[in-house]
């Protein structure tokens, strides 16, 4: 027993092995992430840049306006996702149905895809006279978050206890009265974790707002692009990129501090198996909720393909046949190859995913080896997740743009820019399995004589096979 518990204790990897593992995350994070954050700070508390920025912010100014429509957008958008995502959170964590996991997998594939599409495939289905308005913004963010409702909120719905609402239901509530003060509270923690998420997505909002605005529905996102590109004002850029983080983060620490707060214990059970809905009133209620969640998510994507074939005379193939040209009427060009654009995303994404891939399997491997020091290094590389990517992609444009890091035209800096938001993912789903592997392997092959490396090549090694493969379609 001293001999297996000594084992416990001691089976380490050397400090030299680990500092090994964990040169190219530490590398990535500081040089990629850190130094451009830095960068903007520097830039950020430039007084002339606070001069313009003041000026800037003066009643009745485009700023002023750009910063005040940001916040309620969000903040309506986050509020329209939770109430239109509930009903499917809970027909999924509750109920087996037919097309229940087409309907997940559909909900989640809107949130996966670009939102440059989603706002194209919004374009495409909505009647002109809302197409570029606070409407069409709005219905594009609701629809494009849902899948973080579903997936969060019904998570934690499918392990509340039924027999809590049962005991309700006993005592005499109807079922409204069982929802507004039994399961919502319960369920408070979750979903105040799932509206922190929307907000930041719909707060660093860009692409949506791109397609879908106009100058006067201009996020800060667009602002910090629109003053670091088009107007040279890297100052009030910097400062915007700034303040936008320092918000991101007080929202994030808000959310894990609400949670804590609002947090129950002992109405937590292990998931509770679906079951068919047995009431004809429940069998409607699925039916309807499943059927509104589907139309509303796959008839934008499906307007787009139909867009994509009309014409003026009716549909044709013409624009898929003359994809690969830069001419697409006589004398005006795109003045870029579509199909080789494509080829260039498919070649960065890969890229991108091969480096996500290898520096987030040894950032986890340096997480489970360092124990309580690895989780310094762990919430590091959650921080691009908390950042916009016009902020990282911003601050990496002005801190390599002068030798002998001017790295600006480098084919590589913008896959390592992908990979820096999508190691993450890998470290996530890497270190779940790495802690559930059972410590007395590791001891028991100490016990036998093996030394500690040993230990780590055959057992940690293999583990990581499936959760790798599981993050290449994660970070692709």
């Amino acid at each position: 027993m001293d001999q297996h518990r000594r084992a416990l204790t001691t089976n380490r990897l050397p400090v030299a092995m680990i500092v090994a593992l964990g040169v190219l995350p530490i590398t990535l994070l500081v040089v990629f992430y850190l130094w451009p954050v830095a960068t903007l700070l520097t830039r950020a508390i430039d007084p002339d840049a606070w001069q313009r920025f003041g000026t800037s912010l003066q009643f009745g100014s485009g700023l002023n306006r750009v910063i005040w429509f940001t916040v309620w957008q969000a903040s309506l958008s986050t509020i329209l996702t939770v109430i239109l995502g509930l009903a499917p959170a809970a027909i999924i964590a509750r109920y087996r149905f037919v097309g229940r996991s087409l309907l997940l997998g559909v909900v989640t594939a809107m949130f996966v895809l670009p939102t440059v599409v989603v706002g194209a495939a919004f374009l495409a289905v909505l009647p002109t006279s809302i197409e570029r308005s606070i409407w069409a913004i709005l219905a594009a963010h609701a629809v494009f978050n849902l899948a973080v409702v579903i997936r969060i909120v019904g998570a934690s719905w499918q392990q509340l206890d039924p027999r809590l609402e049962a005991a309700a239901a006993t005592l005499g509530a109807g079922p409204i009265t069982v929802l507004r003060t039994v399961t919502l509270p319960l369920l408070r923690p979750s979903i105040i974790a799932a509206a922190s998420i929307v907000f930041v997505f719909c707060f660093t909002s860009f692409g949506v707002i791109r397609i879908l605005g106009t100058p006067r529905t201009t996020t800060v996102e667009v602002e910090i692009w629109r003053r670091a590109t088009q107007l040279g004002d890297v100052g009030v850029a910097a400062i915007l990129s700034i303040g936008q983080l320092l918000v991101l983060i007080g929202i994030i620490a808000w959310s894990a501090r609400a949670q804590r707060q609002h947090g129950f214990s002992l109405s937590i059970t292990p998931a509770v198996p679906t079951r068919t809905a047995a009431r004809p009133a429940e069998r409607i209620a699925v039916t309807v909720v499943a059927t509104a969640t589907f139309v509303v998510v796959v008839t934008p994507l499906l307007a787009m393909v139909e867009r994509s074939l009309r014409t003026r005379t009716g549909y044709s193939l013409g624009a898929w046949r003359s994809l690969g040209a830069t001419e697409i009427r006589p004398g005006i060009r795109l003045g870029i190859d579509p199909l080789a654009a494509l080829g260039s995303s498919a070649r960065i994404a890969v890229v991108a995913t091969m480096l996500a891939v290898i520096i987030g399997g040894l950032a986890a491997l340096t997480i489970d080896a360092a124990r309580r020091r690895g989780a310094l290094l762990d919430v590091g590389l959650m921080l691009p997740l908390g950042t916009s990517a016009v902020t990282i992609g911003f601050g990496m444009l002005i801190t390599f743009s002068r030798a002998p890091v001017d790295w600006r035209a480098a084919w590589w800096l913008v896959p390592v820019g992908h990979a820096l938001v999508a190691v993450p993912f890998v470290v996530r789903t890497t270190t779940a399995a790495l802690g559930s592997i059972d410590p007395r392997l590791r001891a028991a092959a100490a016990t036998l004589g093996a030394s500690p490396t040993r230990a780590w090549r055959q057992i940690v090694i293999p583990a990581m096979g499936r959760p790798l493969g599981v993050s290449v379609g994660r970070a692709a």
